[in-house]
Order: C-alpha cells, then sequence, then structure tokens
C-alpha cells in the first residue's frame, strides 16, 4: 500500500483537557475491540492504537473510506461517548504528516516531558500487540520499527534525555512549597505502575519518615515497598493509610475515582485538618476533582504538571533543534525507501513489457533472415537488449531519484501504467523487505 494510505486519527495533551482525554481512555479490551470494528467495517486493512496518559491515537493503513469521522464514530461505539463530545477535538494526518508525527511521539518530541523513555517503550507495546492480533502489515511494519529506531537513537544520540523536567521532578518541587521538612511525613502510594514508580523514586530521595504502598495486587505492592525500604499494606486499608498521609501519589487503572469527595471528606476530622498534597497520575482520574475544595487539600493532576513542564521547551532548543534532526534524517530515508518499494514492481513490468516487445520484433526480423547464423544472431539479440535498457534508463532513473521523495502517489502510478501501457499490478503479501526496516 501507497504511503498515501496511512492515516492517524487521534487526540493528545495538546488537542484536549484531562476531562475528555479520560472519557476516551481505552483499557487493552476496548483497544481490541476498536481494531476490530475498524477492520470489519472495512476502514482500514490494518491497524494501531497507542494508548497513554497524553492520548488516543489510531494509525490506520486506511481504505478508501476511512476519513477522521468514521473513525471517531468507531472511538465513540466502543467507549460509548457521544461523538460531539470528542470530535472537535481530534486532529487527522496523512501520510508523510502522519509517519512525521508517529516519529515524533516515539522520540518523546511530542511528549509533556521532552527525553522521557516512557513513551518509546508503550510505541513498542502497542505495535506488538496490533502485531499478534493480525493488525499490522505490509504498511505499519516497516512504519513502526523504523519509529522504534528513531526513537532510540534520539534518546541515546542527542541531549534530549539530559537534564529534562520531569512530572517526577515538578511533584516534588510542589511538595517542597507545601511542606518544609519530610523526615517527619508520610508518603502514600496508590497503584505500582510504571509511571508510579517513577514518581516515586522522587519522593524517595526526600527520605521521608514513613512510605507506604497500597496497591490491589499485594506482591506487587510489597515488591514495590521493598525498593525505597518502605511497607505495603492492603487496598482495603485505605481509608486508613490516607488518615495517616500527607503526600499521596496515585495512578491506577480503574474507570471511576477511587478517592471521591464522599470517601475523603470524613477523614478530614481524623487527619485534624492537616495539609495533604495529592497528585493524580491517572487517566481517567484517580481522585474526583471537588476533593480539592475541601479545607487543607492541595490536589494536582497531570494537566497542572504539564503547565509547568512544557516550560522547558523553549530552554532546551538546542537538544529539540537536534532531535528533529534526526527525526528528518530518518523521515526522508524512509520515504525514499517506500518510495523505492512503490517503484520496484511497475519497473519491472515495464522492463518485462517492452523487453517482449523487442523480442517479438527481432523474431519477425530473424524470421526474414534464414541465412544468419548463431554468433549473428545472439549479436541481435544483445542489441535489442542495450536499445531497451538505454530507452527505459532516463524515465526510471528520473522516477528512481525525483527531488522529492513522497511526491509520487497512486493516481500518478496509475497514469504511467496506462501511458506505457503496463499490464494491472498483482496484490502480492508484504516481503520480508517489508519488516526491516528499523
Amino acid at each position: 500500500m501507497s504511503i498515501h494510505g496511512l492515516l492517524l486519527v487521534g487526540l493528545n495533551h495538546a488537542t484536549a483537557p484531562l476531562a475528555l482525554r479520560e472519557l476516551l481512555a481505552l483499557d487493552a479490551n476496548e483497544q481490541r475491540s476498536l481494531l476490530d470494528d475498524l477492520r470489519q467495517r472495512g476502514l482500514a486493512a490494518e491497524a494501531m492504537t497507542l494508548c497513554t496518559c497524553y492520548g488516543v491515537e489510531i494509525y490506520l493503513a486506511a481504505d478508501a473510506g476511512a476519513d477522521l469521522e468514521p473513525v471517531a464514530a468507531a472511538l465513540a461505539r466502543v467507549r460509548n461517548v457521544p461523538i460531539d463530545r470528542f470530535i472537535a477535538h481530534l486532529y487527522l494526518k496523512r501520510g508523510r504528516e502522519a509517519a512525521e508525527h508517529l516519529f515524533c511521539v516515539a522520540s518523546s518530541l511530542d511528549s509533556m516531558v521532552l527525553g522521557e523513555t516512557q513513551i518509546l517503550g508503550q510505541v513498542r507495546d502497542a505495535y506488538e500487540r496490533a502485531t499478534a492480533a493480525g493488525h499490522v502489515a505490509g504498511l505499519l511494519h516497516p512504519l513502526l520499527q523504523r519509529a522504534l529506531g528513531v526513537g532510540k537513537q534520539v534518546l541515546s544520540g542527542t541531549a534530549l534525555a539530559e537534564g529534562r523536567v520531569s512530572v517526577a521532578s515538578v511533584a516534588v518541587d510542589y511538595a517542597r512549597q507545601i511542606f518544609e521538612r519530610f523526615d517527619d511525613k508520610t508518603v502514600l502510594t496508590i497503584g505500582a505502575g510504571k509511571m508510579t514508580r517513577l514518581v516515586l523514586g522522587g519522593f524517595a530521595d526526600l527520605k521521608p519518615g514513613r512510605l507506604i504502598v497500597v496497591n490491589r495486587d499485594l506482591t506487587k505492592a510489597e515488591s514495590l515497598a521493598r525498593q525505597h525500604r518502605g511497607q505495603a499494606a492492603a487496598l482495603e486499608s485505605l481509608d486508613e493509610q490516607l488518615v495517616n498521609a500527607d503526600i499521596v501519589l496515585t495512578c491506577t487503572a480503574a474507570h471511576d475515582p477511587i478517592i471521591t469527595r464522599a470517601r475523603f471528606d470524613p477523614l478530614l476530622r481524623k487527619r485534624r485538618y492537616r495539609p495533604i498534597f495529592l497528585i493524580d497520575l491517572a487517566v481517567p482520574r484517580d481522585i474526583e476533582p471537588t476533593v480539592a475544595e475541601l479545607q487543607s487539600v492541595y490536589l494536582y493532576n497531570l494537566d497542572d504538571l504539564q503547565q509547568v513542564v512544557s516550560q522547558t521547551m523553549a530552554r532546551r532548543t538546542d537538544a529539540v533543534s537536534a532531535a528533529r534532526a534526526v527525526v528528518a534524517q530518518h523521515l526522508d530515508a524512509y520515504l525514499s525507501w517506500h518510495r523505492q518499494r512503490s517503484l520496484g514492481p511497475m519497473i519491472e513490468r515495464l522492463y518485462q513489457r517492452y523487453h517482449a516487445l523487442a523480442e517479438q520484433e527481432l523474431q519477425r526480423t530473424l524470421a526474414r533472415l534464414p541465412e544468419i547464423g548463431e554468433p549473428e544472431r545472439e549479436h541481435l539479440r544483445e542489441l535489442t537488449r542495450r536499445i531497451v535498457n538505454k530507452l527505459l534508463h532516463d524515465p526510471i532513473r528520473n522516477l528512481r531519484e525525483g527531488e522529492s521523495p513522497h511526491a509520487l502517489n497512486l493516481p500518478y502510478l496509475h497514469a504511467l501504467e496506462k501511458l506505457f501501457g503496463l499490464p494491472p499490478a498483482s496484490d502480492d503479501a508484504p516481503t520480508a523487505d517489508d519488516k526491516s526496516q528499523s
């Protein structure tokens, strides 16, 4: 499939507020249902979803009927959310623009935290899930492998990942504004995922008096607590832990808030209205927003932290420029490779067609010259082959080495096929070369 069949529909922290992103947060089952729905409705030959705390993106090797609205309708069906609630916040990218966006995402250039490494792993996980489900083939395979290679080079070969301002560092800075000391404070963590571990490390460095990890899976809680010399607690004891906590980090996969105003309000008296710092890293959110209205409660979510982190972009222009240069280099290389792959079958048919015509004319001529011996006949065959190759040399070179590696589109290929009288191309399965771009 041509690169022009690549379609991206999505929303992220730059286009939609947290309240909307959490409505569209897809769990693993919903992601599978969405991909199945898109393919069953004939909207895509290939598909992959990338769901992070920043938003949701759907990459498609799209068929003719695929566009923003049909894809948005599929998302609305899976999440049971009216399409009018979110369609204005979606972005649509095609072809080269979609490929460039994916490379930027994998390189963390599109992240809230420039230089974070977690997003590259999330792209890899999304790719592996879609591949295992049979949703990835000749277009997305090489694109995603190239994206992973770009992300790895940016994060290891540029200064983008050095000295980054992270969610963890911003959260710690906020905590220092609220509390003067931490050796008498209790840090409570709810959940044991990657984001939680990242931020917990920042607070563990403050050497708090106590560190407690609460998780539905007590084994995971105990493992994380051991890493930071803390203790694990059962989820059933959450109210008790909230009474004792001074700092709470939460990031679970729950669809509904864990800490509601109705739950937390009665705990204030038991806490004697001591200040509490709540950091909600979950999408959907774990803490009901109205909890922030309660006395002595300081609640921050991902969007609050984003406002601080995003300010680092202007101060890191050199690192960003170097990273974007890597992206641009790989994008041109990928598009050039894809162009060569698209042209290859047509060029082969072009040679076959005109060598066959030349051979027919040669045989007519030889039939009129029965006295010519085999050496002379072979010389004429070689002459015929060379004439055809020379006549085709310049047109084929111009096709392969055009100024714009992404300019050749499907209508142009069809026009060339008609111009040269080529037979229709067969729809061959992707070759191993299609899976070798990294």
